[in-house]
């Protein structure tokens, strides 16, 4: 194959930019993140966050100002695609190579990844990663570690290590699979001396290590390397025709896949949030039906992964979901209630691998609930502490699909032993991560819904509940005003933080979309904020029957209509949750030109009152927040309604701010960001057994004090 910008690569892309690399000419450590962006960019090379990439190079030692050899590598945690120089790690080789003076066999090694610190070079540099030694003891300048799927299909093959020889001829070394750590970076050493002028090394199971001189030519070698993989691989499966054993099911048509993946997501999201809430995601990708919908599926899911990067993410093994893919889903406790003794089986399963395999100094078991669920001719669903984590498990469990399936065509696919796989999923290492993981936000976990969320204070409280850690279903019922916000909130949050729907709260077919898409996207809501609304301000005389409907019809009707499609949602889950609707001041004061919008806000307090006293016993806490005169970013104060109250009191339209924060004890004006925080105040955990209440946020208006 001939190298350069002319190569035609089928299975992967190549993305290499001469004068773009030329401008880095000289800086290794930037050829070293240009190189890595770019392998992170193809996920047929890696995974999200996973594999990690290094260079060598001479830096002048700052304590003796002599040169140096410095090894710069992918730190702890981040991903490939995003890598900044910030989350490299650069330590001194020589004192790397060092530790092996002081290591004292494989049953000790953890307690090499604390001395990994005492080689640091860049004090300000992130914490150096466990897969540190096996790129340190490798002589490469530049070095790519991936675990790419075609790749591992060959290394999790049964005789992957004859066909590796077989493919490469040779020029590629074979390391079974060991833990990664200090021992395994030697076993690569050991393979290098043994095998000279090899141009890479399999990891059985795990995934694949590359190199070269140059940032260029550790990145040809890599591509090259996974192409005659990937083409191996899909050269075996062309000839053996049926993939997984063929199929077993047909798929529903795309339309009822949604439909049933809608109505059964909040009942799973349920039962996966016995210990903690949890944020769900929804694929009906090709390659996950051809896997849940075959003859093999019986077989294979059971087994696990293989790459410990996919079963990290994913648990040990899914849950396969035993009903029916047009079952009638419409009765939830029925449904749960089916659902139960699969659940319950799972976690048997989960405590019986922990308790078999758990050593004197294991941590505690982990939550027993599936993090992906498959349920045959609809899709896959997986659940996980928030949306980015759940969607993330969901790529890692494709790529498991797309390893079994190649291993299945070359041979046949093996995946780790129960006991390795515990030993990396409870590995202390492992344990100490995540017990350095930021404390969550208050709201993490949790799911909302803002009607008129694309503006004003609807947009305000979304912002803040999502900047609190939750998840928003963005709506309006103005298309461009929606868009406005999508494209504002995938900037400031990106896309996991939101899913966007168009909204009339007048229309229950609209709601009922706008549920199914929370459904859908984060697998069910746990906060409604009834927001949308419109206000008419004329003298009884001028008011109409029209303006008399519609202000009831948004107002009263649509809180009732809204708050009623939110309740058989949490009634599903089981979690209860919040309903919080924003009303009025004016449902409080009587105030002139002002019949229809004050007696509508009126109606929706006293729905409101009604809602907590029904609701009450499905921990669904109903409470509101009446604000006054927030003026900022509101389409409510937009021509008729603010000339309306300016005539009504004797004012111009643009002295209202004044006029509205002068006649309030604090003489505040109050801005959508007061009402969002008010509702924050309700929904962060401080007042989880109040429901029925009532928090004004108009500055102090002594009319609207409750008596």
């Amino acid at each position: 194959m001939t190298v350069g910008t002319t190569t035609q690569f089928k299975h992967v892309s190549y993305l290499w930019d001469d004068e773009k690399a030329a401008s880095m000419a000289g800086d290794e450590v930037a050829l070293l993140i240009y190189r890595s962006n770019l392998l992170g960019a193809d996920l047929r090379l890696t995974n999200y966050g996973g594999g990690n990439t290094s260079c060598k190079v001479t830096e002048k030692d700052p304590l003796t100002g002599e040169a140096t050899a410095v090894m710069w590598v992918k730190g702890s945690g981040g991903d490939l695609g995003t890598l900044k120089r910030s989350g490299l790690a650069a330590l001194y080789v020589n004192r790397l190579r060092s530790l092996t003076n002081v290591y004292r066999g494989i049953e000790h090694e953890d307690e090499m990844v604390q001395l990994f610190n005492h080689c640091i070079f860049d004090l300000a540099s992130q914490a150096p990663s466990i897969d540190t030694p096996l790129h340190g003891f490798l002589p490469f300048k530049h070095i790519d570690h991936l675990h790419p799927d075609a790749a591992i299909a060959i290394a999790a093959a049964k005789d992957g290590k004859a066909i590796t020889k077989e493919l490469f001829g040779g020029t590629i070394g074979w390391v079974e699979w060991q833990r990664p750590g200090f021992d395994l970076g030697l076993k690569l050493k050991q393979c290098l001396d043994e095998n000279p002028g090899i141009r890479g090394i399999m990891l059985g199971s795990h995934g694949l290590f590359t190199w070269g001189d140059t940032a260029y030519e550790s990145y040809i070698n890599t591509l090259e390397v996974i192409e005659r993989c990937a083409q191996y691989v899909a050269d075996k499966v062309q000839q053996k025709g049926k993939v997984f054993g063929g199929e077993k099911i047909q798929a529903l048509p795309p339309e009822q896949r949604l439909a049933q993946a809608a109505a059964l997501a909040p009942v799973l999201r349920g039962l996966c949030s016995a210990q903690q809430h949890m944020v769900g995601h929804f694929t009906d990708d090709a390659r996950v039906l051809t896997f849940i919908n075959s003859n093999d599926l019986d077989r294979l899911a059971p087994m696990g992964t293989s790459c410990p990067d996919h079963f990290l993410r994913t648990k040990i093994s899914p849950l396969v979901l035993q009903l029916a893919p047009g079952a009638d889903l419409t009765d939830t406790a029925a449904v749960k209630a089916q659902l139960n003794g699969a659940f319950s089986d799972y976690r048997d399963m989960y405590a019986a691998y922990y308790n078999n395999c758990k050593h004197a100094d294991s941590p505690a078991m982990r939550d027993p609930n599936p993090v992906v669920i498959l349920y045959p001719g609809v899709g896959m669903f997986t659940f996980a502490r928030n949306k980015q984590t759940a969607r993330v498990a969901a790529e890692f469990y494709i790529n498991a699909i797309n390893v079994m399936r190649g291993s299945e065509a070359i041979s046949s696919y093996t995946s780790l032993p129960r006991q390795e796989a515990f030993n990396i999923e409870y590995w202390l290492l492992e344990e100490a991560k995540l017990q350095r993981m930021p404390k969550p936000k208050a709201l993490s976990g949790k799911i909302v819904l803002v009607t008129g969320s694309a503006g004003g204070i609807g947009k305000a409280i979304a912002r803040k509940l999502v900047q609190e850690g939750a998840c928003v279903v963005l709506n309006d019922n103005d298309e461009s005003r929606l868009q406005g916000a999508v494209a504002e909130f995938d900037k400031q949050f990106g896309k996991d933080a939101y899913a966007s729907v168009a909204l009339d709260v007048t229309s229950a077919e609209a709601i009922t979309r706008a549920f199914k898409t929370a459904a859908v996207a984060f697998g069910g809501i746990d906060i409604v904020v009834n927001c949308a609304g419109l206000s008419i301000s004329k003298p009884i005389e001028e008011h109409t029957a029209k303006d008399w409907d519609l202000l009831y019809d948004v107002l009263v009707k649509g809180q009732f209509l809204v708050t009623q499609a939110a309740v058989e949602v949490l009634r599903a889950q089981q979690l209860g949750g919040d309903i919080l609707n924003i009303v009025s001041k004016n449902a409080l004061v009587s105030g002139p030109n002002n019949a229809g919008y004050g007696s509508a806000k009126a109606a929706q307090l006293h729905l409101s009152r009604l809602n907590a006293a029904e609701l009450g016993k499905d921990h669904i806490r109903v409470n509101v927040v009446n604000p006054d005169a927030v003026i900022a970013d509101s389409k409510i104060w937009e021509g008729a309604w603010a000339e309306g109250r300016a005539k009504a009191y004797g004012v111009k339209v643009e002295e209202l701010p004044a006029f509205y924060a002068r006649r309030t004890l604090l003489n505040e004006v109050i801005l959508p960001e007061d009402i969002a925080n008010a509702c924050f105040a309700f929904v962060g955990g401080l007042l989880d057994k109040s429901t029925g209440n009532i928090l004004n946020v108009d500055g102090g208006v002594a009319n609207a004090f409750l008596r």
